[in-house]
């Protein structure tokens, strides 16, 4: 396989190697299902709770206020179903970003089936939910707000601590996706104000398949999987130990690393692609917020073409990066992320995300920066938008000539 320049760590992580060390025991000899009344059982079992530990030391919470789910997106159903459904007699109102996660917006899309009502906050151009807006949101039926932490195309950090703040002054339930801003920022769930916080293994160099939820002691919410009595019944089915143990080994090198500043490196290589784009590539627009935004992540528009195009020209050259998020790349629709901050349809059609990890080198960053200016050199020679942009801009300056470029006898 030829070589790769694996530029779309916010899509998923490779898994560390200490990760999958710590597993590989866990799909060999140490097989037993942690419900067993056997010591070979109870051992299993005792590994779990020391990996549940290790997560909630992670997130700064207690063992209990973890349960473990199969990533990201089964977190924040379980959160946003949850809570709904335990608290329909209270009230049916719901408060969320138009910037979420599909885990959420879809989840509030079906929630609204139900019957419930569900207000999406706006955005401002850099990102960001502004907590006036969330304030003038709030009614008396509000039972739930969920905001995420990190966005994943433009990685901009929303105001979580004041928003919980509110939450509580208001005694209304609040969660957060925080699937990004695992590893990259310092999670502190009493200091955040959250009620409820989702994680998930892949994006932090665990396995795929594997997450958490944090949820505050004391308060109950409806399981989304009904069986048997695992998780403190909330959450039925036969744990997967091995990810379970993946996912709490990934946690603990996070915070070693966060505490050791390693996302200093990834601030220093996503700078100079930063840079680098916008010295050799005109009429280019950096998405998200210069400052509020994790290190890792750089969402650019290049005008006048579109996205796909470059994704192709850099795939062939072993570049992996992406437009908008990896879930959303079989639709052809431009990112809700970038509609929402008010870029129009052709713009946002023409964006890409390049997120760094713990393994991405500066080599990496130079070979994008040797590989896409040519392409969208390339790209805009055949857009008409690129050409008509030329005559809008110099009606009386003399013609450049484009149709010298087709020769009949190439």
């Amino acid at each position: 396989m030829a070589k790769i320049y694996y530029l779309d760590n916010n899509a998923t992580t490779q898994v560390d190697p200490q990760v999958f060390t710590a597993m590989e025991p866990y799909l060999k000899d140490r097989y037993a299902n942690p419900s067993g009344v056997y010591t070979f059982a109870q051992e299993i079992r005792r590994d779990i709770e020391n990996a549940r530990k290790q997560v909630a030391d992670f997130l700064r919470a207690d063992p209990g206020e973890i349960i473990f789910t199969a990533g990201g997106t089964e977190s924040d159903n379980t959160a946003i179903m949850g809570t709904a459904t335990a608290l329909k007699d209270k009230g049916k109102h719901i408060i969320t970003s138009r910037i979420e996660h599909h885990a959420v917006l879809n989840m509030c899309g079906y929630l609204e089936k139900q019957g419930y009502e569900v207000t999406y906050l706006p955005v401002d151009k850099y990102g960001l939910v502004s907590v006036d807006d969330l304030k003038k949101a709030l009614r008396k039926d509000t039972i739930l707000i969920t905001i995420m932490y990190v966005n994943n195309e433009i990685g901009t950090i929303q105001p979580i601590e004041e928003i919980g703040n509110i939450a509580k002054e208001n005694k209304i339930f609040f969660h957060s996706d925080a699937v990004q801003a695992a590893g990259k920022l310092q999670l502190d769930v009493k200091k955040l104000n959250v009620d409820m916080l989702s994680i998930s293994g892949h994006k932090i160099y665990g396995p795929k398949g594997v997450g958490a939820l944090y949820l505050r002691r004391g308060f109950r919410i409806n399981p989304l999987l009904i069986g048997g009595h695992h998780e403190n019944n909330r959450r039925a089915g036969t744990e997967n130990v091995a990810g379970i143990i993946g996912l709490s080994k990934a946690c603990e090198l996070a915070a070693k690393d966060l505490e050791e500043g390693h996302n200093n490196e990834l601030k220093k290589l996503r700078d100079k692609l930063e840079k680098g784009i916008l010295e050799k590539i005109p009429e280019v627009i950096v998405n998200g917020h210069q400052e509020k935004r994790v290190d890792n992540t750089l969402n650019v528009s290049v005008k006048y073409i579109e996205g796909e195009g470059m994704l192709i020209h850099m795939d062939f050259e072993g570049i992996c990066a992406s437009s908008g998020s990896a879930c959303t790349s079989g639709s052809l629709d431009p990112s809700h992320v970038l509609l929402a901050l008010g870029l129009p349809h052709e713009i946002a059609h023409g964006s890409i995300r390049f997120s760094f990890g713990k393994f991405n080198t500066e080599e990496d960053v130079n070979k994008v920066l040797e590989v896409l200016p040519p392409a969208v050199q390339k790209l805009r020679n055949l857009s008409p938008f690129w050409r008509e942009k030329d005559k809008f801009l110099s009606d009386d300056a003399p013609h450049t000539g484009h149709h010298h470029h087709h020769h009949e006898h190439e």
